[in-house]
């Protein structure tokens, strides 16, 4: 029996998706902890749970729904991630970035990556919105490793500017129209699934980290493998560990990320629409 190759999974995939939808999306959002009620709000939508889609890796994730939406935002045709596969699950970096792969061959052009992060820079406060400016991958791997299929992108990709300033300065004007001040910083993209120890924390803020969470880095490499434009958001959902005297717990990130629900699915409503 033949083995599909990893090009050929990602291509039916798309095909699928293709086949069910009667409008494809040039922007896309992966949304992530507590953040997928913005898939509910798309009008003329339609929506497969993961296990639909040929070869889509399973979101099993407390707060990951795992369902794509396809639908409108202010007259823009968008898809919508309600949850992602992470590297802590046991996933190789191919599976955990095998849906931004589809994004960028169904025609994705704009890729918005959110995910809840803890705190390192003291200065913000949970519930906080922040822009990616850069990031930082200490997660031991990088999901470009082994061969190189030419027909998503380059052996070497340039990651100079990952995060678009374009959709940068989009992000600012959002909030601005909207009242919300948006933080900046550098995401550092822990492995988990432990929480970081405060001696990490510490380390993180030395080397220049912002916030740190379990995601979108991996994303946001093969994005820019495959030539899409980048836009990161963290929701601050807590202070780091050693901040407070305190544990860390799941729970307390997806109770703020539901406080700031509304807030954050008004701006990138705003967002899609300026893009």
């Amino acid at each position: 029996m033949s083995v599909i190759s990893y090009y050929d999974q990602v291509a039916a995939a798309a095909d699928f998706i293709r086949g069910q939808s009667n409008a494809l999306p040039a922007i896309a959002v992966v949304l992530g902890s507590g953040l997928g009620d913005f898939a509910s709000r798309l009008g003329n939508a339609a929506s497969f749970s993961y296990q639909q889609i040929p070869h889509w890796p399973a979101s099993t994730v407390v707060g990951h729904e795992g369902r794509l939406v396809i639908g409108d935002v202010n007259g823009r045709r968008i898809a919508a991630l309600s949850g992602r596969a992470h590297f802590y699950e046991g996933h190789d970096l191919r599976t955990v970035t095998f849906a931004t792969r589809v994004l960028g061959a169904l025609g994705v052009k704009t890729l918005i990556l959110t995910n809840a992060a803890g705190g390192v820079n003291t200065r913000f406060n949970p519930g906080s919105l922040m822009v990616i400016d850069d990031h930082i991958n200490p997660m031991g791997s990088n999901p470009l490793i082994g061969p190189n299929e030419e027909r998503f992108g380059p052996r070497f990709p340039d990651m100079t500017e990952v995060y678009s300033k374009r959709l940068r300065r989009v992000a600012d004007e959002a909030g601005q129209a909207i009242g919300v001040t948006l933080e900046h910083g550098i995401y550092v993209a822990w492995h988990g699934p432990s929480y970081e120890t405060p001696a990490e924390i510490r380390y993180l803020r030395m080397i220049g980290a912002d916030a740190v969470g379990m995601s979108t880095v991996p994303e946001a490499i093969v994005a820019r493998h495959m030539g899409v434009e980048v836009l990161g958001i963290s929701c601050i959902t807590n202070f780091a560990a050693g901040v407070l005297p305190q544990p860390l717990n799941h729970e307390e990130v997806l109770a703020t990320a539901q406080r700031v629900r509304g807030q954050f699915a008004t701006l990138l409503e705003v967002i899609i629409t300026k893009v």
